[in-house]
């Protein structure tokens, strides 16, 4: 794997060949996505490399002593190897990251591989393609929050702690004195939690930035109008507290701190810059500093960090790993927005250049991100043009099945036995003729009981293996929680079975290759997945009376899902994947049906502080379908409405309670309202039993479920790229 590494020494920068790290116990192996650059820290310690011997020793005196005290215990010879040994090799960069868990050790239970976690750590969050994290040091991405927003994770919790050092109350007023990357994330934290902020910074467009993002007023420290501004927001009094995040060796962010601060204010030293305080002015204010340890609580204590040992939280509220946590948080419901603060994204190939740029100025940049290979590969080769692989679905798999003896029921088993399946699959099947309920699986026997009870199963167990080496068993459902659908059907299928998966097919698109690559080991390619509003009634009769068509179409589809109740397992986002990873399916595979082919690009945005999502879909021919899957409509208003516009023709749809064709000469309705809208579950049912008797293809092509699979994968790095990702089949 590749890692940026720089010799203290020398100065050099280079991406290197090193091994990949090994996945220990206690911590996860994480892929990186994208890392952040802290154009602060980071830039400080590449500037001092660059510095001869004696500019080293004047910017570290800290490491001068101990030097020293290296050569009284152990002696000039001695010391003067142990240091040129230590400065004549490679160092590592980078603390914050965010990425896939490609690997857990062993201890780890809350998190699980392909999981998106943030990650920080001078030792543990590195500018690599691969990094081992202990348990401490990563939280589980939120599912609204783009993989490159949470790369801020750990430059956030440092803001974060800083604030909470400073005390802040609801009305007061702040100074923040240095507005790079920290200044403009403290400057944000405090706006959101109440407190007017007044910014201090030489460089305009950072004080214009910080004002944009929420402060009351910025300017330079040198000029009348920091003072202007404190004054009048403080009637003369001073502000509450001053956050100290600018670096360098001026001692000016100390000397403005004890002019504009109140009496016993709060003076919070965040960065890393010149701390020689003036006496009589803090003195006569008795001004309170204080220092803000980096992340939280636990940095620089190993039991915690690498060991993994909590602080209990009665005690310690706010830990490293809490902090982390609240930020992502924070960000994920808008109420901090590090979008603006992204100065450039480049490629992790790129890192060395990127670094010389910033360094010799020729970038000036608030925040730049690392994008690595693998987010590359979905989000593309840059910003302009994203790439998403779509899996190839095997060739050579069998589209057919011996044909079942007449009058023999077809067998089905069960894999599930929750609410979607006992109130929408399981009463269709158990009244359909030449259907026999073989077996319900289920991980508690009572719940395959009542199913077993209710619907007449001959069997209940909670032995899936059994069923699976049943050879009476002709087809398998599964319809269990989002997380276990891909490794369900892939077992079953190399069981040689039939399969009914319920939406999602896979959360991740290694899932679905795993699918894929059970299919061609099997040849087995009977797989059908609960994709049902393409069999809807009211719908099938509105497609065939819009007719064909020439020219391209544009669908609109609004899906007014509403919020869910607390408690559901849906909300588990971290390990069930979006909601819509979960259903968004349904409307992908709508779209593609109505316009006769499988999307070939994706597009999507999503508003700050919820789950709505706005998806745009391009198809071969130039016909494109908005889906519009919204959390916060009126719980009165219709769940779903749909139209469809192409050759002068608009076909629309009401909820599966009526349809209308409207062709220019004419309008044709729906004959019927039926009295229970039909989304197409019981014609679903029918086509898939037929296909199992009779040994004919499934209803709906394995292509096009991959297609609709990989879509909706999609649209999770057409969130993160911030630009439409084109959908091409892998070679």
């Amino acid at each position: 794997m590749k890692q940026v590494v720089q010799n203290y020494k020398s100065g050099e920068l280079a991406l290197l060949d090193v091994p990949v790290p090994g996945c220990k116990p206690g911590g996860v192996l994480v892929r990186t996505a994208y890392s952040l650059i802290s154009t602060g820290t980071e830039l400080m310690k590449v500037s001092e490399a660059g510095m001869s011997m004696l500019g080293k020793a004047r910017s570290r005196p800290d490491q001068v002593a101990k030097v020293v005290q290296s050569v009284a215990t152990n002696g000039v010879p001695a010391t003067y190897r142990k240091v040129m040994g230590k400065l004549d090799s490679y160092t590592p960069l980078g603390y914050s990251l965010c990425g896939v868990v490609e690997q857990v050790g062993d201890g780890i239970d809350d998190v699980k591989a392909g999981d998106l976690v943030a990650c920080a750590g001078n030792e543990h969050a590195l500018h690599a393609e691969l990094n081992w994290v202990p348990k401490n040091l990563y939280t589980p991405v939120p599912d609204s929050l783009a993989p490159r927003h949470a790369a801020f994770g750990t430059v956030g919790s440092i803001a974060l702690q800083g604030v909470r050092q400073g005390e802040s109350r609801l009305g007061e007023v702040a100074l923040v004195v240095g507005l790079g990357l920290i200044g403009q994330l403290v400057a944000q934290l405090l706006t959101a939690s109440g407190v007017r902020v007044v910014g201090a910074d030489p460089d305009p467009a950072r004080c214009e930035l910080a004002e944009r993002l929420g402060a009351a007023a910025c300017g330079d420290p040198a000029s009348p109008a920091v003072e202007s501004a404190v004054a009048e927001l403080t009637d003369g009094h001073g502000v509450d507290q001053v956050y100290l995040a600018a670096g360098g060796g001026s001692n000016q962010p100390v000397e403005l701190a004890a002019r504009l601060c109140r009496d016993r204010g709060r003076v919070v030293d965040i960065g890393k810059c010149r701390l020689d305080l003036p006496w009589n002015a803090y003195y006569e204010k008795e001004l309170d500093v204080r220092f803000s340890r980096s992340y939280g609580p636990g940095r620089y204590d190993p039991e915690y960090e690498i060991e993994g040992r909590d602080y209990p939280i009665g005690y310690v509220r706010w830990t490293e790993r809490r902090n982390l946590a609240c930020f992502l948080d924070l960000v994920a419901r808008g109420r901090v927005d590090v979008e603006p603060l992204i100065t450039r994204t480049a490629d992790f190939d790129d890192a060395v250049e990127t670094y010389q740029r910033l360094k010799d100025g020729e970038l000036k940049a608030v925040a730049v991100l690392f994008r690595y290979p693998e987010q590359v590969a979905e989000d593309g080769p840059s910003a302009d043009a994203p790439v998403v692989s779509v899996p190839v679905v095997p060739g050579g798999a069998r589209s057919s099945a011996p044909v079942r003896a007449a009058k023999t029921p077809v067998r089905l088993a069960f894999v599930g036995a929750g609410n979607y399946a006992t109130s929408m699959l399981l009463p269709h099947l158990a009244e359909r003729d030449g259907v026999e309920l073989s077996t319900v699986v289920t991980t508690t026997a009572l719940s395959a009981a009542n199913a077993q009870r209710k619907f007449g199963f001959r069997e209940a167990t909670t032995d899936l293996d059994a069923v699976l080496g049943d050879p009476s068993v002709d087809a398998v459902f599964v319809v269990t929680r989002h997380s276990s659908h891909a490794e369900l059907t892939r077992k079953a299928l190399l069981a040689g079975k039939a399969v009914f998966v319920e939406k999602p097919l896979a959360l991740t698109s290694q899932e679905l290759t795993g699918v894929l690559d059970a299919v061609e080991e099997s040849g087995n390619d009977r797989l059908q997945v609960g994709f049902n509003r393409r069999f809807a009634p009211l719908l099938q009769e509105a497609r065939k009376r819009f007719g064909a068509r020439t020219g391209p179409a544009s669908l609109r589809y609004l899906v007014n899902a509403g919020r869910l109740d607390h408690g559901s397992w849906y909300l588990q986002q971290g390990t069930e994947g979006s909601r819509f990873a979960g259903e968004g399916g349904h409307f992908v595979d709508t779209a593609s049906w109505l316009l006769g082919a499988d999307p070939v690009s994706v597009y999507a945005l999503a508003p700050s502080g919820n789950e709505d999502l706005q998806v745009v879909l391009g198809y071969p021919d130039g016909s494109t379908a908005t889906i519009s899957y919204v959390t916060t409509g009126a719980a009165g208003f219709p769940k779903e409405t749909l139209d469809l516009v192409a050759d002068g023709k608009v076909l629309q749809l009401d909820d599966f309670v009526r349809s209308s064709v409207y062709d220019g000469r004419k309008r044709w309705v729906s004959s019927r309202l039926p009295k229970a809208r039909d989304k197409g579950q019981a014609g679903e049912l029918a086509a898939f039993v037929r296909a199992v008797r009779s040994g004919g293809p499934m209803p709906v092509p394995l292509r096009s479920l991959v297609a609709t699979t990989a879509a909706t994968l999609a649209m999770r790095a057409a969130l993160a790229g911030g630009a439409p990702v084109t959908l091409a089949e892998a070679r």
